[in-house]
């Protein structure tokens, strides 16, 4: 048995979970990337198409995170057979919600499934890490919760340092993602060299009480703790446009908090129920509308399942 085209996608993901820098995340069930892979004549990995990107991103395999997984997988596998790419955006991009990881998880994880998925999902890690390391670092915040579901806290880069953290059952976000760019490498560029020895007791204290807030399901403690940021959110709050007012509004509209996806823009209000958080979205909706600028806002919860392959299609 052949198959000779496989499509799969891979959800949006949160890094940091607002005080976790770098060792926390967790994926989105809200918004993903699709690549679709195809047996080629051409050698390597060629991109054939994307959509939904504006035509900003590179079909250049060598300078796409989708292409250098894809081809990561491939020599994974010992296949030099040519395989081209498809990709969907559903994910605006530097917007703080994984986009480059997810295009470079949905690539691994569809070049797999048309090599009839030799490898398990964890082992595709290292795949997923050199295509997002092309833009955004070699780190798994965003590539390890887009690519096995879930929260996660990660200590590491190999399967073996990423763990599986509890999801409370009534945690729900709602997020909004402005009408301006923050790109990873922009917002790392402004963060400190060097803290405290008080400021570093203070933020793992914090990231620890996110943990514990996890496995009690407590969402105003864990909301209150991941809030408690005073490393990152202070360096990055220039480049989050209306970030206090959207706090604000958030809370005023029942949120329990409300902190930076990831890199940002992208702001997730903390909530225990999904009519609450769709109310938090009308209210953080209406503080840029206000301002004059563009928006897109939605509802989200943890998406368990992570990426999956969507379809194959057998030859002949």
């Amino acid at each position: 048995m052949l198959i000779s085209r496989a499509e799969a996608y891979a959800p949006a993901s949160m890094a940091n979970l607002g005080v976790g820098f770098d060792i926390l995340g967790l994926a989105l069930d809200s918004g993903g990337d699709t690549v679709c892979a195809e047996w080629s004549d051409t050698p390597g990995v060629t991109i054939a198409s994307i959509t939904g990107d504006d035509g900003r991103l590179p079909l250049d395999p060598t300078k796409n995170t989708a292409g250098i997984a894809a081809l990561a997988v491939l020599r994974m596998a010992d296949v030099d057979r040519g395989v081209s790419l498809r990709i969907t955006k559903g994910l605006p991009l530097a917007s703080g919600l994984g986009s480059s990881a997810a295009s470079a998880v949905a690539g691994a994880v569809a070049v797999n499934a048309l090599l009839g998925s030799p490898f398990q999902r964890s082992e595709l890690l290292a795949a997923c890490l050199e295509g997002e390391a092309a833009v955004s670092g070699y780190h798994a915040d965003n590539v390890g919760p887009s690519l096995l579901g879930g929260i996660l806290l990660i200590t590491g880069v190999t399967p073996d340092s990423l763990f599986a953290l509890p999801v409370p059952e009534r945690l729900v976000f709602a997020i909004v993602t402005p009408g301006v760019a923050v790109p990873t490498a922009e917002a790392r560029a402004v963060l400190p060299q060097t803290v405290s020895l008080k400021t570093m007791v203070h933020q793992t204290a914090y990231a620890a009480r996110v943990v514990d807030a996890l496995h009690t399901g407590a969402i105003r403690p864990l909301a209150a703790a991941m809030e408690a940021d005073i490393v990152v959110e202070p360096a990055r709050k220039h480049l989050m446009p209306r970030l206090d007012a959207c706090r604000a509004a958030a809370k005023a509209a029942g949120a329990y908090g409300l902190v930076i996806s990831g890199a940002g823009p992208t702001l997730a209000a903390i909530c225990d129920d999904r009519a609450v958080a769709d109310r938090v979205r009308v209210a953080l909706m209406a503080v840029y509308d206000e301002a004059g600028l563009t928006c897109d806002a939605r509802v989200a919860s943890v998406h368990g399942r992570g990426a999956h392959v969507l379809s194959t299609q057998i030859e002949g």
